[in-house]
């Protein structure tokens, strides 16, 4: 329920706290007053959009701030799926910034309008007579319906059935595409596949073989480089090693009569030694490199096949090759083991539609049950209301066989005759406003019997009704609000007489400023205030004492 609502420099209002009662709350008030602005200000914190600027003090900020005391609600999954802090007593707060930048919070976190929206619908249900259109919608029909039967569980079962049979169906289809399409791409790739795997890649074997093309192919000057280089250490007039050695020689002359020459002689023993290796291993590989023509074929041959395939299959080495290769394997695998994979979903798809189908028939039969109840109920109600002939028939029709829908298996239609003679149709064809509004009224008088409903706010859904009817839709209310909480703006004294608290509107002039303002009444504030609602601002001794005697019921 809403426990308190704070306004903060919103259109003609400065500053003001309403604390709502439990029960029946009925706000009055002279047009114009400002009742209109509250209901403005409420929409805010239940994430409308702000139309417009409206700002008492255009320099500050405006604040909206509700405290709601949601412990009966079950919400406390909502808050754990937004991420948010849940408590029995929550707080919704808007605020909107001169610049007209809009922030909303829940409990101190700030939230988008989504969500703050999502919160508020199931907060509070805001009924005026443009609300009444959702009469007519199958989601309410279906919601009134489920409520009275108490069928929420087997709606939730049916629910979940249904989606995971439209799941598993959406996968079968998908597969049955995809098998289609790839029975016509099977030949192509089975024969990309066999040219790849005929190929017989292997990773890394492109750069070995330009490696190995390289040298074949200069074999002739590696072979007069390596021999160059030996002859100069080992075979010419003035050889390295030659001239190295005679080196080596003089300095051990002298190293008995100079210490420090033994380390040096040593070091060009080493360099003696390493250099001996070196011309060594030059003339080996002198002697294994030599020009193989046949080889190199053989690798032109290879490397072409491999440059081919990259540049037909648009990738830039063999490992890309590779993965293609596996790529197509895995698609052919696929292909051939498809018709067992089809006739596993299949049976799955089966399974999951039989289960769907039980529970839509369990839903089915829980509906059925409640039908002439509630059309019952809600003619008595009506009749209490000024509304003796009116007729309410709804009609369960199932769907063509074998088809279903997230709601069920059937279609639902709300039919209604407010007078003797007149046919049934659907109801928003036939009703006017201010019959729609009893309607629904009655509807939810029997619902909130059946279920938690949130706060309900009715918006001058009196229009257009008057007298001894106005003082049975006030019994209803009355009889409403003893399941829940309800707000209501009435024009009509029978209506704001049932109120366990009323609030008056009213304006002010104060410093230059026209202000509204709200305040509670009292007893003998509210006998004054339902006496002018009779009669007018100076309110008849008469006047008065009708006004008593509708507080007193």
């Amino acid at each position: 329920m809403l426990d308190t609502l704070h306004i903060k420099n919103y259109a003609l209002i400065n500053e003001l706290e309403i604390q709502f009662d439990k029960g029946l709350n009925m706000i009055t008030g002279e047009t114009g007053a400002g009742k209109s602005i509250i209901m403005g200000a409420l929409s805010l914190i239940l994430g409308n959009r702000a139309e417009g600027k409206h700002f008492f003090d255009p320099s500050k900020k405006c604040v909206i701030e509700g405290e709601f005391k949601i412990g009966s609600y079950h919400l406390a999954g909502f808050f754990e799926e937004n991420d948010l802090e849940y408590a029995d007593h929550t707080i919704i707060r808007r605020e909107i910034s001169p610049d007209g930048k809009s922030r909303a919070f829940i409990n101190d976190s700030p939230v988008t309008l989504i969500v703050l929206k999502q919160l508020g619908e199931q907060l509070i249900d805001v009924h005026s007579q443009h609300a009444t259109l959702q009469i007519n919608t199958e989601e309410f029909q279906f919601l009134v319906v489920d409520s009275v039967a108490g069928s929420f569980t087997l709606k939730q079962n049916y629910k979940e059935s249904y989606i995971t049979y439209k799941k598993a169906k959406r996968e079968l289809e998908e597969l049955k595409e995809t098998v289609k399409k790839a029975a016509i791409e099977l030949d192509y790739f089975q024969f990309q596949f066999d040219e790849l795997d005929g190929a017989k890649l292997v990773a890394e074997e492109q750069a070995t073989l330009e490696q190995q093309q390289r040298q074949l192919e200069n074999a002739e000057d590696i072979k007069r480089a390596l021999n160059a280089a030996s002859h100069v250490l080992e075979n010419d007039d003035t050889a390295v090693l030659t001239r190295l050695k005679d080196a080596m020689t003089q300095i051990e002359g002298i190293s008995s009569f100079l210490p420090d020459a033994t380390d040096l002689a040593t070091r060009l023993k080493s360099t003696l030694i390493e250099l001996k290796d070196i011309s060594s291993e030059l003339s080996s590989l002198e002697e294994d490199t030599h020009l193989d023509e046949g080889t190199l074929l053989e690798i032109n041959e290879r490397l072409s096949l491999l440059y081919s395939l990259q540049k037909k299959h648009h990738v830039d080495s063999v490992e890309d090759l590779i993965l293609l290769r596996n790529d197509l394997e895995a698609k052919l695998l696929a292909i051939n083991s498809s018709d067992e994979q089809l006739e596993r979903l299949e049976a799955e798809v089966a399974q999951k539609l039989d289960i769907a189908y039980q529970n839509a028939k369990e839903l089915s039969a829980a509906r059925t049950l409640v039908l002439d109840k509630i059309a019952k109920d809600v003619q008595c109600t009506l009749s209490n209301v000024g509304m003796p002939n009116a007729v309410l028939q709804i009609v369960l029709e199932p769907l063509k066989e074998g088809e279903m829908r997230e709601s069920g298996i059937d279609t639902i239609q709300f039919l209604f005759s407010a007078n003797k003679g007149q046919a049934l149709q659907a109801i928003h064809r036939v009703a006017s406003g201010g019959e729609l509004s009893r309607v629904m009224l009655a509807i939810k008088s029997l619902v909130a019997k059946t279920s938690a409903l949130p706060t309900i706010v009715f918006d001058e859904i009196d229009t257009g009704i008057s007298g001894e009817v106005a003082l049975r839709v006030g019994e209803v209310m009355e009889t409403l609000a003893q399941n829940m909480q309800v707000i209501a703006i009435s024009h009509l004294p029978q209506i704001a007489s049932k109120g366990t608290a009323h609030f008056k509107v009213y304006k002010e002039d104060k410093a230059n400023r026209t202000i509204s303002n709200i305040v509670r009444l009292d007893q003998s504030g509210r006998v004054k205030e339902i006496a002018q609602m009779l009669s007018g601002a100076n309110p008849t001794d008469a006047a008065l004492e009708h006004a008593e005697l509708l507080l007193k019921g």
